[in-house]
Protein backbone atom coordinates (compact mmCIF):
# COMPACT_ATOMS: atom_id res chain seq x y z
CA UNK A 1 0.00 0.00 0.00
CA UNK A 2 2.53 2.39 1.44
CA UNK A 3 4.37 1.10 -2.14
CA UNK A 4 1.62 2.24 -4.60
CA UNK A 5 1.23 5.45 -2.68
CA UNK A 6 4.72 6.31 -3.38
CA UNK A 7 4.61 5.46 -7.29
CA UNK A 8 1.77 7.51 -7.00
CA UNK A 9 3.76 10.67 -5.73
CA UNK A 10 6.21 9.91 -8.18
CA UNK A 11 3.65 10.05 -11.52
CA UNK A 12 2.13 13.29 -9.48
CA UNK A 13 5.45 14.79 -9.81
CA UNK A 14 6.50 13.99 -13.34
CA UNK A 15 3.55 14.69 -14.89
CA UNK A 16 3.48 18.62 -13.32
CA UNK A 17 6.92 19.10 -14.39
CA UNK A 18 5.97 18.10 -17.87
CA UNK A 19 3.12 21.04 -17.59
CA UNK A 20 5.82 23.15 -16.59
CA UNK A 21 7.99 22.68 -19.54
CA UNK A 22 5.34 22.84 -22.09
CA UNK A 23 3.70 25.85 -20.47
CA UNK A 24 7.76 27.46 -20.32
CA UNK A 25 8.01 26.39 -24.25
CA UNK A 26 4.69 28.09 -25.08
CA UNK A 27 6.52 31.56 -24.92
CA UNK A 28 10.49 31.35 -26.81
CA UNK A 29 10.11 33.92 -29.72
CA UNK A 30 7.28 36.13 -30.80
CA UNK A 31 6.51 36.18 -34.30
CA UNK A 32 9.38 38.65 -36.44
CA UNK A 33 7.31 39.45 -39.09
CA UNK A 34 8.56 38.45 -42.27
CA UNK A 35 11.22 39.79 -44.30
CA UNK A 36 11.17 43.83 -45.27
CA UNK A 37 9.29 44.87 -47.72
CA UNK A 38 11.45 46.65 -50.52
CA UNK A 39 9.42 46.73 -53.72
CA UNK A 40 7.76 49.58 -54.86
CA UNK A 41 4.03 49.98 -55.96
CA UNK A 42 3.02 48.73 -59.28
CA UNK A 43 0.13 49.72 -60.76
CA UNK A 44 -2.48 47.24 -61.35
CA UNK A 45 -5.15 49.49 -63.58
CA UNK A 46 -5.50 52.43 -64.86
CA UNK A 47 -8.52 54.66 -65.92
CA UNK A 48 -8.51 55.35 -68.89
CA UNK A 49 -5.65 52.86 -69.49
CA UNK A 50 -1.79 53.65 -69.91
CA UNK A 51 -0.91 54.54 -73.53
CA UNK A 52 -4.78 55.27 -74.33
CA UNK A 53 -5.33 56.30 -77.86
CA UNK A 54 -7.89 59.44 -78.97
CA UNK A 55 -7.80 60.48 -75.40
CA UNK A 56 -10.67 63.15 -74.38
CA UNK A 57 -11.16 62.59 -70.41
CA UNK A 58 -9.67 65.59 -67.95
CA UNK A 59 -9.48 62.84 -64.89
CA UNK A 60 -7.27 59.77 -64.27
CA UNK A 61 -7.58 57.31 -61.99
CA UNK A 62 -4.30 55.22 -61.29
CA UNK A 63 -4.60 52.19 -59.33
CA UNK A 64 -1.85 50.08 -57.40
CA UNK A 65 -1.25 46.92 -55.46
CA UNK A 66 -0.93 48.62 -51.90
CA UNK A 67 -1.44 51.99 -49.94
CA UNK A 68 0.53 54.63 -51.81
CA UNK A 69 1.86 58.17 -50.96
CA UNK A 70 3.35 60.99 -52.73
CA UNK A 71 6.27 62.99 -51.24
CA UNK A 72 5.42 66.79 -51.85
CA UNK A 73 8.67 68.14 -52.34
CA UNK A 74 9.53 65.83 -54.87
CA UNK A 75 6.55 66.30 -57.00
CA UNK A 76 7.65 69.89 -56.93
CA UNK A 77 11.22 68.93 -57.99
CA UNK A 78 11.30 66.34 -60.21
CA UNK A 79 7.41 65.20 -61.34
CA UNK A 80 7.06 66.01 -64.83
CA UNK A 81 4.00 66.70 -67.51
CA UNK A 82 4.99 66.44 -70.71
CA UNK A 83 4.31 68.71 -72.74
CA UNK A 84 4.69 71.40 -70.42
CA UNK A 85 1.04 72.58 -69.44
CA UNK A 86 0.08 76.17 -68.93
CA UNK A 87 -2.02 75.09 -66.01
CA UNK A 88 -0.67 71.99 -64.23
CA UNK A 89 -3.07 69.35 -63.32
CA UNK A 90 -4.45 69.10 -59.85
CA UNK A 91 -3.02 64.98 -58.51
CA UNK A 92 -3.96 63.08 -55.47
CA UNK A 93 -3.22 60.46 -53.50
CA UNK A 94 -5.92 58.52 -51.51
CA UNK A 95 -5.62 54.66 -50.21
CA UNK A 96 -3.90 52.67 -53.37
CA UNK A 97 -4.75 55.53 -55.79
CA UNK A 98 -3.89 58.64 -57.89
CA UNK A 99 -7.04 61.01 -58.60
CA UNK A 100 -5.03 63.31 -61.53
CA UNK A 101 -7.24 66.05 -62.58
CA UNK A 102 -6.25 67.80 -66.26
CA UNK A 103 -6.85 71.37 -65.92
CA UNK A 104 -4.95 72.28 -68.98
CA UNK A 105 -6.68 72.18 -72.58
CA UNK A 106 -5.12 69.14 -74.33
CA UNK A 107 -4.09 69.52 -78.10
CA UNK A 108 -5.05 67.65 -80.43
CA UNK A 109 -2.61 64.75 -82.08
CA UNK A 110 -0.20 64.84 -79.20
CA UNK A 111 1.04 62.61 -76.48
CA UNK A 112 1.22 63.11 -73.38
CA UNK A 113 3.54 61.72 -70.71
CA UNK A 114 3.08 62.16 -67.06
CA UNK A 115 7.07 61.36 -65.16
CA UNK A 116 6.29 61.24 -61.26
CA UNK A 117 10.29 61.20 -60.81
CA UNK A 118 11.08 60.43 -57.04
CA UNK A 119 7.65 61.60 -56.07
CA UNK A 120 5.75 58.07 -56.02
CA UNK A 121 5.79 55.84 -53.07
CA UNK A 122 4.44 53.42 -50.58
CA UNK A 123 3.15 53.99 -47.80
CA UNK A 124 4.58 51.81 -45.20
CA UNK A 125 8.13 51.52 -46.34
CA UNK A 126 8.29 54.58 -48.54
CA UNK A 127 10.15 52.40 -51.74
CA UNK A 128 10.09 54.86 -54.53
CA UNK A 129 8.45 53.80 -57.94
CA UNK A 130 11.31 55.78 -59.81
CA UNK A 131 10.30 57.58 -62.83
CA UNK A 132 6.91 55.66 -63.12
CA UNK A 133 5.38 57.39 -66.50
CA UNK A 134 1.61 57.84 -67.42
CA UNK A 135 1.11 57.84 -71.17
CA UNK A 136 -1.52 59.06 -73.50
CA UNK A 137 -2.24 60.44 -76.78
CA UNK A 138 -5.11 62.62 -78.04
CA UNK A 139 -4.67 61.05 -81.41
CA UNK A 140 -4.32 57.71 -83.10
CA UNK A 141 -0.93 56.81 -81.94
CA UNK A 142 1.83 57.38 -79.25
CA UNK A 143 4.64 59.92 -80.35
CA UNK A 144 8.06 58.61 -79.24
CA UNK A 145 10.49 61.64 -80.10
CA UNK A 146 13.62 60.74 -77.72
CA UNK A 147 16.43 62.98 -76.85
CA UNK A 148 19.52 62.11 -74.57
CA UNK A 149 22.47 63.37 -73.17
CA UNK A 150 24.30 65.34 -70.37
CA UNK A 151 24.97 68.46 -68.43
CA UNK A 152 28.49 69.03 -66.48
CA UNK A 153 28.99 72.31 -64.98
CA UNK A 154 32.21 73.88 -67.15
CA UNK A 155 33.72 75.57 -64.88
CA UNK A 156 34.19 72.49 -61.93
CA UNK A 157 33.80 69.53 -64.35
CA UNK A 158 30.80 68.39 -61.82
CA UNK A 159 27.34 67.89 -62.21
CA UNK A 160 24.23 69.46 -60.76
CA UNK A 161 20.92 67.42 -60.77
CA UNK A 162 18.77 70.50 -59.75
CA UNK A 163 19.46 71.71 -63.11
CA UNK A 164 16.76 70.92 -66.00
CA UNK A 165 17.01 70.64 -69.64
CA UNK A 166 14.18 72.44 -71.82
CA UNK A 167 13.39 71.94 -75.34
CA UNK A 168 12.14 75.36 -77.74
CA UNK A 169 10.22 74.73 -80.79
CA UNK A 170 10.46 78.49 -81.50
CA UNK A 171 14.07 79.19 -82.20
CA UNK A 172 14.48 82.70 -82.40
CA UNK A 173 16.88 83.25 -79.05
CA UNK A 174 14.55 85.49 -77.22
CA UNK A 175 12.02 82.15 -76.54
CA UNK A 176 13.75 81.02 -73.38
CA UNK A 177 14.00 84.50 -72.11
CA UNK A 178 10.18 85.17 -72.43
CA UNK A 179 8.32 82.03 -73.33
CA UNK A 180 7.45 78.97 -71.79
CA UNK A 181 9.25 75.79 -72.74
CA UNK A 182 7.37 72.57 -75.01
CA UNK A 183 9.38 70.25 -72.96
CA UNK A 184 11.50 69.66 -70.27
CA UNK A 185 12.93 67.15 -68.01
CA UNK A 186 15.28 66.39 -65.01
CA UNK A 187 18.71 65.11 -64.41
CA UNK A 188 19.92 62.42 -62.26
CA UNK A 189 23.18 62.28 -60.20
CA UNK A 190 25.57 62.17 -62.74
CA UNK A 191 23.64 64.88 -64.70
CA UNK A 192 22.14 62.51 -67.06
CA UNK A 193 18.70 63.41 -68.92
CA UNK A 194 16.59 61.58 -71.10
CA UNK A 195 13.43 62.72 -73.38
CA UNK A 196 10.76 60.67 -74.19
CA UNK A 197 7.44 61.01 -75.93
CA UNK A 198 8.45 64.45 -77.88
CA UNK A 199 6.82 65.77 -80.74
CA UNK A 200 8.86 65.49 -84.07
CA UNK A 201 10.54 68.90 -84.96
CA UNK A 202 12.95 71.29 -84.42
CA UNK A 203 14.10 71.94 -81.22
CA UNK A 204 16.46 74.68 -79.23
CA UNK A 205 17.84 73.03 -76.44
CA UNK A 206 19.08 75.03 -72.84
CA UNK A 207 20.24 73.96 -69.60
CA UNK A 208 17.99 76.12 -66.58
CA UNK A 209 17.11 76.09 -62.92
CA UNK A 210 14.45 74.37 -61.70
CA UNK A 211 12.54 77.21 -60.69
CA UNK A 212 9.04 78.49 -61.47
CA UNK A 213 9.59 80.37 -64.67
CA UNK A 214 12.06 77.85 -66.43
CA UNK A 215 13.44 80.64 -68.39
CA UNK A 216 16.66 82.69 -68.64
CA UNK A 217 15.97 85.65 -67.17
CA UNK A 218 18.83 86.30 -64.94
CA UNK A 219 22.40 86.57 -66.29
CA UNK A 220 23.72 85.08 -62.51
CA UNK A 221 21.23 81.34 -63.15
CA UNK A 222 23.39 78.58 -64.27
CA UNK A 223 22.48 78.33 -67.83
CA UNK A 224 24.20 76.17 -71.29
CA UNK A 225 23.07 76.59 -74.98
CA UNK A 226 23.36 74.33 -77.85
CA UNK A 227 25.03 76.22 -80.87
CA UNK A 228 22.77 74.66 -83.07
CA UNK A 229 18.96 73.33 -83.06
CA UNK A 230 18.50 69.21 -82.78
CA UNK A 231 16.41 67.49 -84.97
CA UNK A 232 14.14 64.98 -83.34
CA UNK A 233 12.11 62.64 -85.83
CA UNK A 234 10.70 59.23 -86.11
CA UNK A 235 13.53 57.55 -88.33
CA UNK A 236 16.23 57.67 -85.65
CA UNK A 237 16.49 59.27 -82.03
CA UNK A 238 18.98 62.01 -82.28
CA UNK A 239 22.54 61.66 -81.42
CA UNK A 240 23.58 62.19 -77.60
CA UNK A 241 24.29 65.85 -76.69
CA UNK A 242 26.55 67.57 -74.33
CA UNK A 243 26.04 70.58 -72.32
CA UNK A 244 28.21 72.77 -70.11
CA UNK A 245 26.07 74.98 -68.02
CA UNK A 246 28.09 78.29 -66.79
CA UNK A 247 27.16 81.80 -64.75
CA UNK A 248 27.58 84.24 -67.17
CA UNK A 249 27.65 87.04 -64.46
CA UNK A 250 29.06 85.93 -60.98
CA UNK A 251 29.13 89.14 -58.76
CA UNK A 252 32.03 88.80 -55.85
CA UNK A 253 32.28 88.23 -52.37
CA UNK A 254 32.45 90.69 -49.68
CA UNK A 255 35.84 90.59 -47.33
CA UNK A 256 36.99 87.16 -48.90
CA UNK A 257 40.05 86.13 -47.21
CA UNK A 258 39.94 88.66 -44.20
CA UNK A 259 40.44 86.97 -40.73
CA UNK A 260 40.34 83.39 -41.82
CA UNK A 261 44.34 82.81 -40.53
CA UNK A 262 46.08 84.61 -38.01
CA UNK A 263 46.06 88.10 -37.06
CA UNK A 264 49.33 89.76 -35.74
CA UNK A 265 47.15 92.79 -34.83
CA UNK A 266 44.66 93.76 -33.04
CA UNK A 267 41.10 91.72 -34.15
CA UNK A 268 38.69 93.53 -36.69
CA UNK A 269 37.36 96.70 -35.58
CA UNK A 270 34.03 97.22 -33.96
CA UNK A 271 31.25 99.50 -34.98
CA UNK A 272 31.16 102.34 -32.22
CA UNK A 273 33.79 105.27 -30.94
CA UNK A 274 36.49 103.16 -32.46
CA UNK A 275 39.06 105.41 -34.23
CA UNK A 276 41.93 103.52 -35.41
CA UNK A 277 42.34 100.74 -38.58
CA UNK A 278 42.69 97.49 -38.02
CA UNK A 279 44.07 94.79 -40.46
CA UNK A 280 44.94 90.99 -40.40
CA UNK A 281 48.28 89.69 -42.19
CA UNK A 282 48.04 86.23 -43.87
CA UNK A 283 50.65 84.03 -41.96
CA UNK A 284 50.27 81.17 -39.94
CA UNK A 285 52.28 81.11 -36.72
CA UNK A 286 54.30 84.34 -37.73
CA UNK A 287 55.81 81.54 -40.12
CA UNK A 288 55.83 83.38 -44.02
CA UNK A 289 54.95 80.64 -46.52
CA UNK A 290 57.66 80.17 -49.15
CA UNK A 291 55.26 79.82 -52.20
CA UNK A 292 53.02 82.87 -51.66
CA UNK A 293 53.15 86.88 -50.79
CA UNK A 294 52.63 88.18 -47.57
CA UNK A 295 48.93 90.04 -47.51
CA UNK A 296 47.60 92.41 -45.31
CA UNK A 297 43.87 92.39 -44.96
CA UNK A 298 41.06 94.79 -44.49
CA UNK A 299 37.16 94.69 -43.43
CA UNK A 300 36.63 98.06 -45.04
CA UNK A 301 38.30 99.60 -48.32
CA UNK A 302 40.19 102.29 -48.20
CA UNK A 303 40.78 105.54 -49.18
CA UNK A 304 44.68 106.36 -49.62
CA UNK A 305 47.69 104.05 -49.48
CA UNK A 306 51.47 105.01 -49.26
CA UNK A 307 53.92 102.29 -49.76
CA UNK A 308 56.65 104.34 -48.68
CA UNK A 309 55.92 104.05 -45.36
CA UNK A 310 55.63 100.62 -45.15
CA UNK A 311 59.02 98.96 -44.66
CA UNK A 312 60.84 95.47 -44.90
CA UNK A 313 63.89 94.62 -43.19
CA UNK A 314 65.96 92.08 -42.02
CA UNK A 315 65.93 90.65 -38.78
CA UNK A 316 67.94 93.84 -37.82
CA UNK A 317 66.08 96.41 -39.31
CA UNK A 318 68.24 96.91 -42.08
CA UNK A 319 65.64 97.83 -45.04
CA UNK A 320 65.76 95.17 -48.13
CA UNK A 321 65.42 96.84 -51.56
CA UNK A 322 63.98 94.12 -54.04
CA UNK A 323 60.35 94.26 -52.78
CA UNK A 324 57.39 95.71 -53.94
CA UNK A 325 54.14 96.78 -51.87
CA UNK A 326 50.65 96.85 -54.71
CA UNK A 327 46.80 96.65 -54.06
CA UNK A 328 44.62 95.03 -55.50
CA UNK A 329 41.17 96.22 -57.37
CA UNK A 330 38.82 96.04 -54.08
CA UNK A 331 41.66 98.33 -52.19
CA UNK A 332 41.09 96.55 -49.22
CA UNK A 333 44.00 93.74 -49.52
CA UNK A 334 47.61 95.21 -50.09
CA UNK A 335 50.64 92.19 -51.13
CA UNK A 336 54.15 92.18 -50.42
CA UNK A 337 55.97 90.66 -52.77
CA UNK A 338 59.40 89.56 -52.52
CA UNK A 339 61.64 86.18 -53.38
CA UNK A 340 61.56 84.31 -49.85
CA UNK A 341 64.38 81.84 -49.18
CA UNK A 342 63.79 79.41 -46.58
CA UNK A 343 64.90 80.31 -42.51
CA UNK A 344 65.17 83.91 -42.72
CA UNK A 345 64.13 86.78 -40.67
CA UNK A 346 62.42 89.69 -41.63
CA UNK A 347 60.55 92.65 -40.10
CA UNK A 348 57.69 94.38 -41.81
CA UNK A 349 57.28 98.26 -40.14
CA UNK A 350 54.23 99.92 -40.53
CA UNK A 351 53.84 103.42 -39.92
CA UNK A 352 50.54 104.82 -38.54
CA UNK A 353 49.25 107.19 -41.94
CA UNK A 354 50.49 104.15 -44.39
CA UNK A 355 46.41 103.15 -44.86
CA UNK A 356 43.75 105.70 -44.40
CA UNK A 357 39.91 105.35 -44.91
CA UNK A 358 37.32 107.44 -45.94
CA UNK A 359 36.86 108.79 -43.04
CA UNK A 360 40.61 109.30 -42.13
CA UNK A 361 40.70 106.50 -39.40
CA UNK A 362 45.04 105.48 -39.63
CA UNK A 363 46.67 103.25 -37.33
CA UNK A 364 46.88 103.76 -33.83
CA UNK A 365 50.37 103.28 -33.47
CA UNK A 366 53.75 102.25 -35.91
CA UNK A 367 53.25 98.28 -36.31
CA UNK A 368 56.38 96.03 -36.32
CA UNK A 369 55.85 92.68 -37.49
CA UNK A 370 58.08 89.85 -36.92
CA UNK A 371 58.81 86.33 -38.60
CA UNK A 372 60.37 83.85 -40.30
CA UNK A 373 60.34 82.16 -43.54
CA UNK A 374 59.57 78.25 -43.85
CA UNK A 375 61.95 75.84 -44.57
CA UNK A 376 61.96 73.63 -47.73
CA UNK A 377 62.03 70.80 -45.78
CA UNK A 378 58.02 71.68 -44.55
CA UNK A 379 57.21 71.10 -48.45
CA UNK A 380 57.31 68.17 -50.69
CA UNK A 381 58.03 68.07 -54.70
CA UNK A 382 55.44 66.63 -57.23
CA UNK A 383 56.06 65.15 -60.66
CA UNK A 384 53.12 64.35 -62.84
CA UNK A 385 53.02 63.14 -66.08
CA UNK A 386 50.30 63.70 -69.18
CA UNK A 387 51.35 60.96 -71.72
CA UNK A 388 48.26 61.36 -73.55
CA UNK A 389 47.05 65.25 -72.97
CA UNK A 390 46.68 67.14 -75.78
CA UNK A 391 48.88 70.59 -75.63
CA UNK A 392 47.46 72.73 -78.88
CA UNK A 393 44.25 72.98 -76.43
CA UNK A 394 46.31 75.00 -74.21
CA UNK A 395 45.86 72.78 -71.23
CA UNK A 396 46.37 74.36 -67.19
CA UNK A 397 46.62 72.05 -64.69
CA UNK A 398 44.38 73.22 -61.74
CA UNK A 399 45.00 72.36 -57.72
CA UNK A 400 41.40 72.58 -55.75
CA UNK A 401 40.43 72.37 -52.01
CA UNK A 402 37.33 72.43 -51.24
CA UNK A 403 36.44 73.38 -55.20
CA UNK A 404 38.45 76.28 -54.92
CA UNK A 405 41.53 76.77 -57.18
CA UNK A 406 44.18 77.32 -54.90
CA UNK A 407 46.98 77.17 -57.91
CA UNK A 408 47.49 76.51 -61.48
CA UNK A 409 49.99 76.11 -64.21
CA UNK A 410 50.21 76.06 -68.05
CA UNK A 411 51.27 72.88 -69.35
CA UNK A 412 53.63 73.17 -72.35
CA UNK A 413 54.46 70.07 -72.01
CA UNK A 414 53.41 66.03 -70.86
CA UNK A 415 55.73 67.10 -67.74
CA UNK A 416 54.73 68.96 -64.52
CA UNK A 417 56.94 69.50 -61.69
CA UNK A 418 57.47 71.43 -58.78
CA UNK A 419 60.46 71.43 -56.68
CA UNK A 420 58.53 73.03 -53.65
CA UNK A 421 54.92 72.29 -53.21
CA UNK A 422 52.71 72.71 -49.97
CA UNK A 423 51.78 69.81 -47.92
CA UNK A 424 47.71 68.60 -48.54
CA UNK A 425 45.30 66.82 -50.30
CA UNK A 426 44.24 68.18 -53.70
CA UNK A 427 42.00 67.46 -56.53
CA UNK A 428 42.95 67.67 -60.06
CA UNK A 429 41.41 69.42 -63.04
CA UNK A 430 42.42 70.53 -66.60
CA UNK A 431 41.30 73.28 -68.05
CA UNK A 432 41.18 73.86 -71.91
CA UNK A 433 42.22 77.49 -71.94
CA UNK A 434 40.85 79.00 -75.64
CA UNK A 435 42.02 82.74 -74.32
CA UNK A 436 44.81 81.88 -73.04
CA UNK A 437 44.91 83.55 -69.91
CA UNK A 438 45.36 80.98 -66.94
CA UNK A 439 41.46 81.27 -65.67
CA UNK A 440 38.07 79.76 -66.65
CA UNK A 441 35.94 82.06 -68.61
CA UNK A 442 32.18 81.88 -68.56
CA UNK A 443 30.02 81.23 -71.93
CA UNK A 444 27.87 84.67 -73.33
CA UNK A 445 24.47 83.42 -75.17
CA UNK A 446 24.63 87.22 -76.80
CA UNK A 447 27.45 86.36 -78.18
CA UNK A 448 27.02 82.74 -78.87
CA UNK A 449 30.40 81.97 -77.46
CA UNK A 450 30.20 78.64 -75.31
CA UNK A 451 32.47 78.23 -71.94
CA UNK A 452 35.67 77.18 -71.44
CA UNK A 453 35.70 73.36 -70.79
CA UNK A 454 37.58 72.33 -67.27
CA UNK A 455 37.76 68.44 -67.10
CA UNK A 456 37.99 66.50 -63.79
CA UNK A 457 41.25 64.54 -62.89
CA UNK A 458 40.04 60.75 -61.68
CA UNK A 459 42.63 60.72 -59.07
CA UNK A 460 43.66 62.75 -56.38
CA UNK A 461 46.81 64.34 -55.26
CA UNK A 462 47.98 63.71 -51.32
CA UNK A 463 51.41 65.99 -51.13
CA UNK A 464 53.60 64.78 -48.10
CA UNK A 465 56.54 67.07 -46.85
CA UNK A 466 59.86 66.47 -47.44
CA UNK A 467 58.86 63.87 -50.21
CA UNK A 468 58.94 63.45 -53.74
CA UNK A 469 55.58 63.06 -54.74
CA UNK A 470 55.41 61.61 -58.39
CA UNK A 471 52.29 60.07 -60.72
CA UNK A 472 51.09 59.79 -63.92
CA UNK A 473 48.21 60.64 -65.71
CA UNK A 474 46.21 59.52 -68.83
CA UNK A 475 43.37 61.46 -70.26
Amino acid sequence: MKRNFLSFLIILSILQIQVQTLTSCANIIPPTGGPRDSLPPVLVAATPKDSALNFKNNRITLTFNEYIQLDNQAVQTSLVVSPNPEIAPIIMAHLKDINIRLKDSLKPNTTYSINFGKALKDNNEGNIAKNFTYVFSTGDHIIDGRLSGKVQLAETGKSDSTLIVVLHSNLNDSAVKKLRPDYYTTLDSAGRFNFKYVAYGKYAVYVLPNDYTKRYDDSTKLFAFLDEPVTIDSVTSAEPVMLYAYNEYRPGKENEGFGQQQSTNQPPRKKGNDTTLKYAVAMENGRQDLLSNLDINFQEKLATFDSSKIILADSNFKPLSNYRIVADTSFKKFTVEYPWKEGEYFRLVIQPDAFVDSSGKMLAKTDTIKFQTAAESEYGSVRLRFPTIDLSLNPVLQFTQNDKVVDSAALTSTEFYRKLYKPGDYELRILYDEDKNLTWTPGSFELKRQPEIVIRLPRKLTVKKNWDNEGEINL
